[in-house]
């Protein structure tokens, strides 16, 4: 059969020093040698030995530094094939205009920063664009469409 206990925690409770004798001991991190490497220092020379044996040179000492960090631009981009595919999941949204059969597309309202030319055009769109690259240029004109605002950019 089963007994109950009271935990250890519960039963110091009110015992103002938990069973650690007098209220000097258990004090700091002192009573336990220090934090970390402390204790191989200078009047321990005999166990400097032992750890660079066991741990090696690197042991000993600050090594390395962190990189700050970075915050890295990133241009959101979209390509052609991409567009033609959501074009009329856009028009459904009014997200994209049509007149005359001339889709009227504002990237930037989409979220994107740059148009870019992998695949082909099938409708006649005039694309609103931070930057398009060269290749998109060509087919967006070759479509027989028009591009506003271009900044024609090779990244």
């Amino acid at each position: 059969m089963t007994t109950y206990k009271r935990k250890k925690k519960c039963r110091y409770r009110g015992s103002t020093t938990h069973g650690g004798g007098s209220m000097k001991k258990r004090r700091g991190s002192g009573s336990r040698g220090g934090r970390g490497m402390a204790g191989t220092g200078k009047r321990a020379g005999q166990n400097k030995i032992l750890i660079l044996k066991e741990y090696g040179p690197s042991y000993f000492g600050k090594h390395g530094f962190t990189r700050p960090s970075t915050v890295v631009a990133t241009i959101k981009a979209i390509n052609l094939d991409t567009l033609e595919l959501k074009l009329q999941n856009y028009v459904s949204k009014n997200l994209v205009n049509v007149s005359d059969g001339v889709y009227e597309i504002d990237l930037v309202k989409l979220g994107f920063q740059k148009l870019l030319g992998r695949g082909n055009l099938t409708h006649k769109v005039k694309v609103k664009v931070p930057m398009i690259s060269k290749a998109a240029l060509e087919k967006v004109k070759k479509a027989g469409g028009e591009v506003i605002g271009e900044d024609v950019s090779t990244k």
